[in-house]
């Protein structure tokens, strides 16, 4: 099965590889490895909420905002790869939340996103992971993550 296909039997579907907001790359490859850029929850090109985690955005919804930061994430892979087939393992995840005073469940925000590449890419998508406060974050974002993965060839 195909990560496509995998997307689709999960009801999901990779936007369009958002166009960045500065110098910088979407995604680049280095050797074995590929490097995303920062990504929002951004879906229709909208973000999907603005706050703090929990003052503004409740757990649930956060979780679901690092899940579609993750889905931008993998477009722009697929923007440089040509597929997402070609992945042999997800590496690393870093998520920033943008945190409430005193909030210490930055863990339980980035599973909106271990979750998801795990579903997508089973036993691959297993990674290694970084869940950090941010006093603020790009847009007021709730959530910002990136990805780290192993390209075969």
């Amino acid at each position: 099965m195909t990560v496509r296909d995998k997307l689709t039997e999960l009801g999901l579907q990779l936007p369009q590889t958002a166009r960045p907001a500065g110098k910088y790359a979407p995604a680049v490859r280095a050797g074995q490895l590929a490097f995303t850029s920062g990504q929002l929850p951004i879906r229709d090109g909208t973000l999907l909420l603005t706050g703090k985690v929990p003052a503004d955005v409740p757990m649930k919804d956060a979780q679901q905002c690092a899940a579609q930061a993750c889905l931008n994430a993998l477009a722009a892979l697929e923007g440089l790869l040509g597929n997402l087939d070609s992945i042999e393992q997800i590496v690393r995840l870093n998520v920033f939340v943008n945190s409430s005073p005193g909030f210490v469940e930055q863990a339980h925000v980035a599973n909106g996103a271990s979750e998801l590449l795990n579903q997508i890419f089973g036993q691959a998508g297993v990674h290694t992971r970084c869940a950090v406060g941010a006093a603020e974050l790009p847009l007021h974002s709730p959530v910002e993550l990136d990805l780290v993965v192993q390209v075969r060839g």
